[in-house]
C-alpha cells in the first residue's frame, strides 16, 4: 500500500470525528491490514488517557486523547474522547 498525504490524514480525522471508540477501531482496522496497536489507555499526561494505532501500511498513526468522566450512579467511570491525532509516521515522508 501506498502512503497518505496530509489531504488524506486530515480526510480520516474527519471521518474519525464524530465515531465512538469502537467505531474508531472498527475503521482503523478495516483501513489498513496492517494496523497494531501501540498502547491503549496509557496515561502520559495528568487526566488525559491516549491510545494509539499505527497504521503501518499507509504510514500513519491514530492516538485518541480520552479524559474519564465519572458516572456517580453506576459509580465507574467513562471515557469520553477529546481530541483525535492523525499524523505520519517516521517513514512516510509526504
Amino acid at each position: 500500500m501506498a502512503y497518505i498525504n496530509k489531504e488524506e490524514r486530515d480526510k480520516l480525522a474527519e471521518e474519525l470525528k464524530n465515531k465512538t471508540f469502537q467505531q474508531i477501531r472498527g475503521v482503523v482496522n478495516r483501513r489498513d491490514p496492517k494496523t497494531r496497536l501501540a498502547y491503549y489507555r496509557n496515561v502520559q499526561q495528568v487526566g488525559k488517557w491516549m491510545t494509539r494505532y499505527v497504521l503501518e501500511g499507509l504510514g500513519t498513526q491514530v492516538t485518541l486523547v480520552e479524559v474519564p468522566e465519572y458516572i456517580e450512579r453506576k459509580d465507574r467511570n467513562k471515557y469520553v474522547i477529546q481530541e483525535i491525532i492523525v499524523e505520519p509516521t517516521a517513514e512516510n515522508r509526504l
